[in-house]
């Protein structure tokens, strides 16, 4: 019996030690996989997904026949799950039953996906190719894939992104491939998607004008490629944009200003010189964010908080605390117009402040 893998799901690698306390910025809530999947969290997911929501009864092809199951040789069946890892396979078995839902192939010898290997499979759910050496995939392969909402297709050999993906796709990993190019179009149709993760050898020239057309929401990550500035022509709909270890050397106003829903930004381990002014003013912030002092740790800069709805500072808001933390020092710290009472602030909040008349609380207008 091939056992589960069980993994802890964070972000893609376990990034480099770092001698700083500036710790690299880690994605929550969403699954990340390495080159194991776990398949029984996967599972978990999938029915925890179909209990909540009006799925429809499944599709039975003609020749759907319950009482002569099949499984392929050297698989495990079981509540329309097959598990067909570590086995060596250099193809998808072509005999995967019709009702499968979640289809697990990680860990195998698989060079392509043929046109007809998932022929039959419509009321798959999700499928799992991590840790092959896929390098083609046929123009139609996934298009009988039209209820998929999971494709996980990372650490394998993919030059491009795989056309005509399943309009229904909610998830796409993809990193540890060798892409170095997305283009205008790659993502059409794919309404529905709301979270790509892709670590892969991209420069800002290989994501073409379009690229991310049709998508509407919600996470995007970009990670250890080679990219010097932020994207430009992501998903306006963006909330959580993650371009960690890349080589980003500046960070323009103009980069972010259209991503009005953006809450997350990662910019951990990139090249960034210098930072002068951090601008949060005028939103709806209802305290001190707590990734301020993880991205702007090494930077002189004056940060605007002001206008916001921000009601208490505490202690180490806008300073580390403990033994040999390097200290951030502040040129200026704008607060006023929030519904802070300033006489309650610590003194020492602000002690990594160059000069405490750089403080600003002023009144806050009911």
């Amino acid at each position: 019996m091939i056992p589960f893998s069980v993994v802890v799901l964070l972000l893609c690698a376990t990034p480099p030690p770092t001698p700083s306390v500036a710790l690299p910025f880690e994605q929550e809530g969403f699954l990340d996989f390495g080159k194991r999947i776990d398949v029984e969290g996967l599972m978990m997911m999938m029915n925890d997904e179909e209990e909540g929501s009006a799925v429809e009864e499944y599709y039975k092809p003609e020749y759907y026949k319950p009482e002569q199951p099949t499984c392929p040789f050297g698989c495990q069946c079981n509540q329309k799950v097959v598990q067909c890892s570590d086995l060596g396979l250099h193809y998808v078995p072509y005999d995967v039953p019709p009702e499968t839902r979640l289809l697990d192939l990680q860990s195998n010898q698989i060079t392509e996906i043929r046109e007809d290997d998932f022929k039959g499979l419509s009321n798959l759910y999700a499928l799992v190719l991590v840790n092959n050496k896929i390098s083609r995939v046929h123009l139609r392969a996934f298009m009988p894939l039209r209820r998929m909402q999971k494709l996980y297709f990372s650490h394998n050999q993919l030059t491009a992104v795989p056309k005509n993906l399943p309009s229904s796709l909610v998830e796409l990993r993809i990193h540890d491939n060798h892409i170095k190019k997305v283009a205008a179009g790659d993502f059409s149709g794919l309404g529905s998607m709301n979270c790509i993760d892709g670590r892969n050898p991209i420069q800002n020239s290989g994501l073409e004008l379009g690229a991310f057309d049709g998508l509407k929401r919600t996470f995007l990550r970009i990670s250890e490629a080679k990219l010097t500035g932020i994207p430009k022509d992501l998903p306006e709909g963006l909330h959580e944009l993650l371009l960690d270890q890349n080589q980003i050397q500046a960070i323009e106003l103009e980069d972010l200003r259209q991503y009005e829903g953006l809450h997350r930004l990662g910019l951990g381990y990139n090249h960034i010189h210098h930072i002068e002014e951090l601008h949060l003013e005028n939103n709806r912030i209802p305290n001190v964010p707590g990734g301020l002092l993880i991205y702007v740790m090494f930077f002189k800069q004056v940060v605007y908080l002001h206008s916001n709805n921000i009601s208490q500072v505490d202690m180490n808001d806008f300073c580390p605390e403990g033994f040999g933390v390097k200290k951030t020092y502040y040129n200026g710290i704008s607060l006023f117009d929030n519904p802070i009472n300033y006489w309650e602030v610590e003194p020492a909040t602000f002690r990594c402040v160059s000069n405490r008349m750089a403080v600003q609380f002023g009144n806050h207008k009911k």
